[in-house]
């Protein structure tokens, strides 16, 4: 029985182009179910074979440290070089959306602190 390898929710499809690739180049036979029209599925890569499954599993294992490595390399260099955002960089470049987030956030706390008291 086949076993789900890679659900493809909130995956992004550089990453699952990369992944099938890496499944391809190591021999691994995978299958791919699409999503689901009514978004209840985000589809998935198959994979029947157990032993295969087991390789699958270690080749995964390297690919995402090697994709975590890329990522934080890259989020030091914007940093260093001052392309990183930052919550000041997001006031200024958009206002109206994070005083709204901010307002958002403490009428939530506010409604969730107070809520019991109002209604004794």
């Amino acid at each position: 029985m086949a076993k789900l390898f890679l659900n493809l929710r909130n995956v992004p499809g550089d990453e699952a182009d990369e992944v099938r690739d890496l499944l391809r180049t190591n021999a691994i036979d995978f299958y791919e179910t699409q999503p689901s029209p009514w978004g209840i599925s985000a589809g998935g890569l198959w994979i029947e074979d157990a032993d295969q499954l087991a390789r699958a599993k270690t080749l995964m294992a390297d690919y995402q440290a090697n994709r975590r490595d890329q990522a934080r390399a890259r989020q030091a260099a914007d940093e260093r070089e001052g392309r990183a955002e930052t919550f000041m960089g997001q006031l200024q470049a958009r206002p109206g959306y994070v005083i709204g987030m901010l307002v958002a956030m403490v009428a939530i706390i506010v409604l969730t602190l107070a809520l019991p008291w109002l209604l004794l």
